[in-house]
């Protein structure tokens, strides 16, 4: 992610669905003042966890939807959207995204990508399993707490081709597209190899392009304004 954004030399920053303020603070440690940060997300607990992460860094923060964002229009020169498309109605989000940029401005999304081998396996095989087994288990009688199961996650995941046709739409034009988080595992044999890569690499570091683009579980999109 961070080595997308050098494309951009600085200026005024975006983050919408700011979460706990992971990438914000990586942000304000790879590039120390090239960036004023904003950062928005539904949640006030979240706000007020990268309050605290963020403290004397001079972040702006602001408690509003994905789809309906606290700015005026083309507010800032990066707008960067991590893990938000998934459970909001992306065109809505993408044209707010696209609202807020300035004319020669960056925008970053990303995307969890459905025809990874992982995520077909998760989602087609391995959650249908898990359900499967917690009625089973529950005609065995077992209480609902020791039944395994799955809960409606609401993710709405889009191809990257799907994704690149909706940020046209919005006035977007992709200019770059990036899997990340490569893996060959599958569930649950992802966690042991979780387990012992996270003392080697981040997820996100692992990325891929080109023909290795497939196992990538995620993506990133970069795009600038449409003339």
């Amino acid at each position: 992610m961070l080595g997308i954004l050098d494309r951009c030399p600085g200026g005024d920053l975006l983050d919408v669905g700011c979460g706990p303020g992971m990438f914000v603070r990586r942000v304000l440690d790879a590039r120390p003042g090239d960036f004023r940060i904003t950062a928005v997300d539904q949640s006030p607990a979240m706000i007020a966890e990268i309050a605290g992460r963020t403290a004397g860094a001079g972040v702006e923060l602001a408690v509003g939807e994905a789809e309906a964002l606290p700015f005026p229009d083309a507010s800032f020169d990066v707008v960067v959207a991590m893990g938000v498309l998934e459970y909001c109605d992306p065109s809505m989000v993408l044209r707010e995204l696209d609202r807020v940029v300035r004319p020669d401005g960056l925008v970053v999304v990303s995307m969890l990508n459905p025809l990874s081998p992982y995520r077909l396996f998760e989602w087609g095989v391995y959650w249908p399993l898990l359900r499967l087994l917690g009625q089973v288990e529950g005609l065995l009688g077992l209480t609902p707490e020791r039944r395994h199961g799955v809960p409606k996650s609401g993710i709405r995941a889009l191809s990257a081709g799907r994704l690149r046709r909706r940020m046209r739409d919005a006035g977007l034009c992709p200019v770059d597209v990036v899997h990340y988080d490569v893996t060959s595992s599958v569930p649950p044999f992802d966690r042991l190899v979780w387990r012992w890569t996270r003392r080697h690499e981040r997820p996100a570091d692992t990325v891929g392009r080109g023909r290795w683009r497939w196992p990538g579980t995620a993506y990133l999109v970069a795009a600038t304004r449409c003339w």
